[in-house]
């Protein structure tokens, strides 16, 4: 069984409840998952002895929010290269955090990234929550 870490930045939330189900689609692979907010990650070791890295951030005036940018510099030093790697986020208007996130992970980190990143709206709307499941599918695949 392989294990998986969903980290999350979110103002609102809403980015915590798409990862949530990121990690029910890994754990249908019966793969383990955890979720944990950004401000959990204190030092490059919260980051090892996982299979897989899924990182998540709302955008916030065009950009990620702080904390997930704080946490991928930390990530830099974490020795992620050839870690399985997808990357995550909920937008009001334009959605560019989560392609800024994968493009550092597998860029920058070197690691073995999904397809692309997953862009949602909300978990509610669209089919999102079946979206969101399907990306820890792919993420749990990939392992």
């Amino acid at each position: 069984m392989a294990k998986a870490l969903i980290v999350c930045a979110t103002r609102t939330g809403e980015t915590m409840k798409i990862g949530e189900l990121i990690a029910e689609g890994i754990r249908f692979s019966d793969h383990e998952a955890n979720v944990v907010k950004v401000n959990d990650i204190k030092k490059e070791a919260d980051l090892q002895g996982y299979d897989a890295l899924v990182f998540g951030s709302a955008t916030y005036h065009g950009s990620m929010i702080q904390g997930m940018k704080t946490m991928l510099f930390l990530a830099e030093k974490a020795g992620l290269e050839g870690k399985t790697g997808g990357a995550f986020g909920a937008f009001g208007w334009s959605g560019e955090a989560p392609d800024r996130i994968f493009d550092t992970m597998k860029n920058i980190f070197k690691m073995n990234m999904i397809s692309g990143p997953l862009r949602l709206k909300s978990s509610s709307l669209g089919g999102g929550l079946q979206m969101a499941q399907d990306y820890g599918r792919e993420v749990a695949e990939k392992l």
